[in-house]
């Protein structure tokens, strides 16, 4: 198995999925009330993402996800396109992060939606990542829920300090 997808999927562990990903975003606008506009240049480490840039990039990855899934399940044998998140991120700093919060809680939302209508047959359609490997769908969204605890994670971080 893939070491990072090995990591995400441990942080998710047996959690259940649908909920894990509905719960997020009100995780997500309770960390941005801790942390503040004044608290979205901390980092949860030296060297570390901002607030500011863990929820672009939430936001970003939010994005991405629901189009992989969305081509997932409407081409047959498809070819995820990768995306570099460190080139992506190199704009994070001049965004807003409650703006970004906010658009990850539409998305989320949004792509909930279409999970929740998912069939064990769309679960199972293969997709492969040219970095990871032959993956399902149900691995994208399962992925995604270890994908935000992991950064839910690092915001917990931020706002405790």
């Amino acid at each position: 198995m893939n070491p990072y997808r090995e990591r995400i999927l441990g942080l998710l562990g047996d959690r259940p999925v649908v909920e894990s990903l509905e719960a997020t975003p009100g995780k997500v606008e309770k960390f941005v009330a801790r942390i503040g506009s004044g608290g979205m240049s901390r980092s949860y480490g030296p060297g570390k993402w901002t607030a500011r840039q863990v929820l672009a990039h939430l936001a970003d990855a939010e994005l991405a996800i629901g189009f992989r899934l969305r081509q997932a399940l409407a081409e047959p044998e498809h070819v995820i396109q990768p995306f570099d998140q460190d080139l992506w991120a190199a704009r994070y700093e001049s965004l807003d992060g409650q703006t970004a919060a906010a658009a990850f809680c539409a998305l989320r939302l949004w792509n909930v939606a279409l999970v929740r209508t998912l069939t064990p047959k769309d679960l199972a359609r293969p997709v492969m990542h040219p970095e990871r490997g032959m993956e399902s769908v149900d691995v994208i969204v399962k992925m995604l829920a270890g994908h935000d605890l992991n950064h839910l994670a690092q915001l917990e971080q931020i706002a405790a300090q």
